[in-house]
């Protein structure tokens, strides 16, 4: 079924990473949601009037918030989609987000006032009509959130949508929260016990509990949360993959967006190749990640003396002495200038973020270690904070070859 509508409804389906086609499938996902949830809700809310359950209506209430949330989700895509103009020269995918973020507050509303609802009904119980019609109906209701369940997880995949991947999540929730209330509606039956505010109590509280999942979910991409290892490790394979490219450093990525990501990255090549034919290598990597794989990369250019054998073997010592401190612990961009008295040591040194040692504590403990085997050494420490991961070099490739 969900090929069938893939191929119906998404023209050009295969490229999923072109805008107008991720904002199709994201459209098709949506309306296939909201019909599916308005058909269960009337059904549900139906039975709830009729045998009287609050916990039945309190799952349709359920079913509502959740066509609400795919008219959001709907309306997030199609003004995500927008070109970027003037005034939002990064494009509007940021909108999605937003919208997750709406849905999962509707959520949580929703939560309350169904456990509100719950509580009265516990403290003043009414009898329930049991019909085995009805509970046919919630068993089949049942079916079709499970296939809601594959079928967003499916399209967010696809498209990489946080928002249709918390939706599959939702109607997992959803399966849950019926069957739930399904076996309290058997349990009354065939016992003297009446869990139906109980059983309301119960749902209102997972709904609230998946609610805050979802708004930290969502929060999460708008208040910049870190690329995953995964994206890093590709940025970075692929960029060592170029001839001439010795090691990279301070990648930063920033998520404006499903499909509209950007990133800068610094680039070690040989300071003894000609600059021109660095630049035109540059150039082609930055080309190459935008065609392939849809990402704005802005490189900039490290030159590192190869041809100094002492930088060189300073470099491998000083990689390890940083790491007595912390193994997270990196060096990069070293110059060395000899003086009379002294020879400076120019170097960043990155440390993970909410590291235990301030930035003073950390030169002051670097210096401490160099000097106590090359005393005539001074060291002036640029601290950078890793934002994606640390960096990486062909030194680090043969060491951990070896």
């Amino acid at each position: 079924m969900t090929k069938f509508l893939i191929h119906t409804f998404v023209k050009n389906y295969e490229d999923s990473k072109d805008r107008i086609v991720r904002s199709a499938y994201g459209k098709m996902a949506g309306w296939v949601g909201i019909f599916c949830n308005v058909l269960l809700f009337i059904s549900k809310f139906l039975i709830g009037l009729i045998s009287g359950s609050v916990s039945i209506s309190a799952d349709a209430i359920n079913n509502l918030s959740d066509a609400s949330s795919n008219i959001i989700s709907l309306l997030g895509f199609k003004m995500g989609s927008k070109p970027a103009d003037q005034d939002h020269p990064y494009g509007h995918a940021r909108y999605e987000y937003l919208s997750g973020l709406l849905v999962a507050v509707i959520i949580l509303v929703i939560g309350v006032e169904l456990l509100q609802t719950s509580i009265q009904k516990i403290r003043n119980p009414e009898p329930v009509e049991f019909n085995w019609i009805f509970m046919g109906i919630l068993a089949g209701s049942i079916l079709v959130k499970l296939w809601m369940t594959v079928f967003n997880r499916t399209i967010g995949k696809i498209i990489e949508s946080e928002t249709l991947i918390a939706t599959a999540a939702d109607s997992r929730n959803d399966v849950i929260t019926t069957g739930a209330v399904l076996a309290a509606a058997l349990l009354s039956h065939y016992t003297s016990l009446n869990l139906d505010g109980w059983m309301g109590v119960a749902v209102a509280l997972f709904i609230l509990y998946s609610g805050v999942g979802l708004v930290k979910d969502t929060l999460d991409p708008l208040l910049g949360k870190a690329p995953s290892p995964a994206l890093v490790e590709m940025i970075q394979n692929r960029v060592m993959s170029y001839e001439g490219v010795l090691g990279t450093h301070d990648l930063m990525v920033h998520d404006y967006g499903p499909g509209r990501l950007f990133a800068s990255v610094h680039v070690e090549m040989a300071a003894e190749e000609n600059v021109l034919k660095c630049h035109d290598i540059i150039d082609t990597i930055e080309k190459d990640f935008l065609e392939k794989e849809n990402l704005n990369m802005v490189i900039h250019f490290d030159p590192i003396v190869t041809s100094d054998e002492v930088v060189g073997d300073m470099r491998r010592w000083l990689s390890g002495k940083v790491k007595q401190i912390d193994e997270r612990m990196t060096i990069h961009d070293l110059r060395m200038i000899p003086g009379e008295s002294h020879t400076n040591m120019i170097f960043d040194c990155v440390v993970p973020q909410e590291f235990s040692l301030t930035d003073s504590e950390v030169k002051h403990r670097i210096q401490e270690l160099i000097t106590a085997e090359c005393p005539g050494y001074h060291c002036i420490i640029t601290v950078d904070k890793s934002y994606a991961a640390i960096p990486h070099c062909k030194e680090q490739e043969i060491e951990e070859t070896d």
